[in-house]
């Protein structure tokens, strides 16, 4: 079958499954079976298809169609340019948490010591000592098989200087950091069956549940982020849109200082950091 007619019946089965953004997953996911690029639809459409990639495009088909996440099927996520591996173990890199690594780079000098709690991927603070100098992390879960995904990404970027290790929050956690950041589970409990199927169904429940009001993990890191920062060290965290101030209030109360918010590229509340002295 030619290539662009192979792509019109991808496009056409995810449509019908309803998926979001069926035209582009269609064509990622051909790209992905036949290592093409966007360029062979526009240039090379007409080019046979092999039998056999079209027998696995088809079965990827099936399964997108069932909502689970194309980063899942294709085992993949950009972040920060850099390409991570993703399964259903880890939540999936987006880039809204894009800023959440930019702000702690602002921030980031030569020869720090970075703590990742929740780390998952490790796609945070991978990230970091990617774009630093001589810094080093140790990037904390309570999954492991959230931790070997982290190693793996740790081995193909090859960066030697992060430790991730298996635990609850900060009790695998040794010695004392200039910079903790985290990405918690921060997702009210009774708002995840509202969310969309790729995410609720497919995506680590753990990764997502932040109890009742969707704080219970802010509350725990600020307090034991006192016992493991430098001083004038800094605490960082990615939230939800609507809870930058009841975040700003916790690290306040806590004795933070220098507490800021910070919005995404849509003009949300994204991140709030502060400075423990």
């Amino acid at each position: 079958m030619e290539y662009r007619s192979l792509y019109a019946i991808g496009k056409e089965k995810l449509a019908a499954a309803g998926i979001p953004e069926a035209d582009l997953d269609a064509r990622l996911l051909l790209e992905y079976v036949c290592h093409t690029s966007r360029n062979d639809l526009l240039v090379h459409g007409d080019r046979e298809v092999a039998e056999t990639e079209q027998q696995a495009y088809e079965q990827l088909l099936a399964k997108r169609a069932e909502h689970i996440p194309l980063q899942q099927l294709t085992g993949e996520q950009e972040f920060m340019g850099l390409t991570f591996s993703v399964n259903e173990h880890v939540l999936i890199p987006r880039q809204d948490t894009e800023v959440l690594v930019e702000e702690v780079m602002k921030n980031l000098h030569d020869g720090f010591r970075i703590l990742d709690l929740c780390t998952g991927s490790g796609c945070i603070l991978l990230s970091l000592l990617h774009y630093s100098n001589d810094c080093s992390g140790v990037g904390a879960d309570l999954s492991e098989e959230a931790l070997e995904v982290a190693r793996k990404n740790a081995e193909q970027l090859g960066e030697s200087s992060a430790l991730f290790v298996q635990g609850d929050l900060f009790a695998p956690v040794e010695g004392k950091f200039e910079i903790i950041v985290s990405n918690p589970p921060y997702i009210c409990s009774d708002v995840i069956p509202t969310l969309m199927e790729e995410v609720r169904e497919h995506e680590p429940m753990q990764a997502l549940d932040g109890g009742a009001d969707g704080l219970d993990f802010y509350r725990k890191i600020i307090q034991g982020a006192k016992e493991h920062l430098c001083g004038g060290g800094q605490l960082f965290f990615e939230i939800g849109y609507d809870q930058g101030e009841a975040v700003q209030r916790l690290m306040e109360q806590a004795g933070y200082r220098e507490v800021e918010c910070v919005q995404d590229f849509a003009g949300l509340d994204r991140v709030v950091f502060g400075t423990l002295w």
